[in-house]
């Protein structure tokens, strides 16, 4: 069955995992991969600033005035402890913190530099985004992964190397959480288009949902390993970028 999209869109919206990228490589491959270096990360860079920064929001998102007020009030474990253990803890519970994201992109900047990582994406997604570009769409990516970890997703693909150019601008969390439809509405505005000229794809039902409540339209990503989306759904779907209407 055909898509019909209520509007030609001026702009593309995409999601990261299970939309761009299977659910199974960031999972299997990039939070292990993060676990395993955190501890000696945190050892060697822990006074850089950005790493300090990103240490000092883990604290905030954990409720703590400063790192210090936290270290002060746990004193028995170090402030790098203290930041390793909530690291873990929000990894296992899958919380999508902007402090965690923001010190998991700087893990992973080393595994990307380095060449250890590279990043996957499936097969019909760059062609795609190529014609869409071609035909004047502007895409841009919103993640709950920190833009700085987006970049190095994009810069270090397995299969094409650095295809950063394809987008035109990156969103997380720091613009607001992607279940809450205010944060389509600032993202929007940042981008100076309607909302109604955007869409939206992801495998996440409740940011469809939020998204279309801000008056975005959107697309349900169904690909191999992603959630199913509840039967109450109506979400148009694709599992392929190929059946995009643009």
């Amino acid at each position: 069955m055909s898509i019909q999209l209520a509007a030609p869109p001026r702009g593309i919206l995409l999601d990261i995992e299970g939309t761009t990228s299977s659910i199974a490589f960031v999972h299997d491959v990039m939070f292990p991969f993060a676990l395993e270096h955190l501890d000696a990360f945190l050892q060697s860079q822990f006074e850089r600033p950005d790493v300090r920064g990103a240490c000092e929001q883990i604290a905030q998102d954990a409720g703590m005035e400063s790192l210090s007020v936290w270290s002060v009030r746990q004193s028995e474990c170090s402030p790098r402890q203290l930041v390793a253990d909530e690291v873990r803890r929000l990894m296992a519970d899958d919380v999508k913190a902007t402090g965690l994201k923001s010190l998991q992109g700087l893990v992973w900047e080393d595994g990307f530099h380095s060449g250890v990582l590279k990043a996957h994406v499936f097969d019909d997604v760059l062609p795609a985004i190529r014609g869409w570009r071609e035909r004047g769409l502007d895409v841009r990516i919103y993640s709950s992964g920190s833009i700085a970890a987006q970049k190095l997703f994009f810069g270090h693909l397995e299969s094409a190397g650095d295809c950063l150019s394809l987008f035109t601008g990156h969103y997380d969390t720091t613009i607001g959480g992607k279940k809450d439809p205010d944060s389509y509405t600032r993202l929007a505005a940042d981008w100076g288009i309607q909302p109604e000229q955007i869409l939206f794809i992801s495998d996440v039902a409740a940011e469809l949902q939020a998204a279309g409540t801000a008056g975005l339209q959107t697309l349900a990503s169904v690909r191999p390993g992603n959630a199913a989306l509840p039967d109450e759904s109506s979400f148009a779907q694709i599992s392929s970028f190929d059946q995009v209407p643009c």
